[in-house]
């Protein structure tokens, strides 16, 4: 077909106009390169390609052109256009769960029913900085080494048994809602540019967890620590890599 790369190019070209629009939520006539400006800062693909964005929303006016309220195709963009296009559409528009890539995380949990003491084997034992407080199957909250270290320093200082402390207290009666708010909750739709993203913009996180609708109560999918940047950084550097 003597225009077939011109069709392949404008399906990617109108795919990925449409996802820029849901991304950013303006008026349907919003020209392309403004929509590609706006949405640089909401999301990691179009950043990492706005110029090529750009260079293609003139290229598209180039080879198609209206007449009689059809779009007649004026020119042929080559091979290698037309591939970095659909390259640019897949990851815009098709990105990676970060559950599916690294769904073989291991997640270190404690019942809220269960005493300190167990919490402080389970960090021995996982060598984790985080365990998730499950409550008949459901995330209640997180322990953090740190905070029970702080808990134990507390105690200590008012003269408390602390081996009483351990094994008298349920893990569920020390939980922080404010501790929270050191990490970042994700439903499962999460990306992972989306988990690049929330430990590049937030330095102070503990962790990232990831469940079903991104909210407390649920079990938890997945938790991505700040040692785990590095793997997701190595993954996005392939994945860029790839060849299309």
């Amino acid at each position: 077909m003597k225009y077939a790369n011109a069709e392949r190019f404008l399906k990617s070209y109108n795919k990925i106009e449409s996802q820029l629009k849901l991304l950013y939520g303006g008026p349907p006539t919003q020209a392309f390169t403004d929509l590609v400006k706006r949405c640089s800062d909401r999301n990691i693909t179009v950043r990492r390609y706005e110029n090529e964005l750009i260079d293609y929303g003139k290229l598209r006016n180039a080879i198609v052109h209206r007449a009689g309220g059809e779009e007649l195709f004026i020119a042929n963009p080559s091979d290698d256009v037309v591939d970095t296009l659909e390259y640019i559409e897949r990851q815009l528009c098709r990105p990676p769960l970060v559950i599916d890539v690294f769904k073989c995380k291991k997640i270190s949990a404690v019942f809220a029913d269960k005493p300190l003491l167990t919490a402080v084997q389970t960090f021995g034992s996982s060598e984790k900085k985080t365990l998730v407080v499950y409550d008949h199957g459901n995330m209640v909250g997180v322990l953090n080494s740190y905070y029970l270290y702080r808990l134990l320093a507390e105690q200590a200082q008012k003269g408390e048994n602390l081996t009483a402390y351990l094994q008298n207290t349920p893990c569920g009666a020390v939980l922080d809602a404010a501790l929270l708010s050191r990490y970042a909750l994700f439903n499962a739709a999460a990306t992972v540019f989306d988990v690049f993203e929330a430990f590049e913009k937030r330095k102070d996180l503990y962790a990232v967890i990831v469940t079903e609708h991104g909210i407390v109560g649920e079990k938890v999918l997945l938790l991505l620590t700040p040692s785990d940047f590095p793997a997701i950084n190595r993954y996005l550097e392939a994945y860029n890599a790839k060849t299309v």
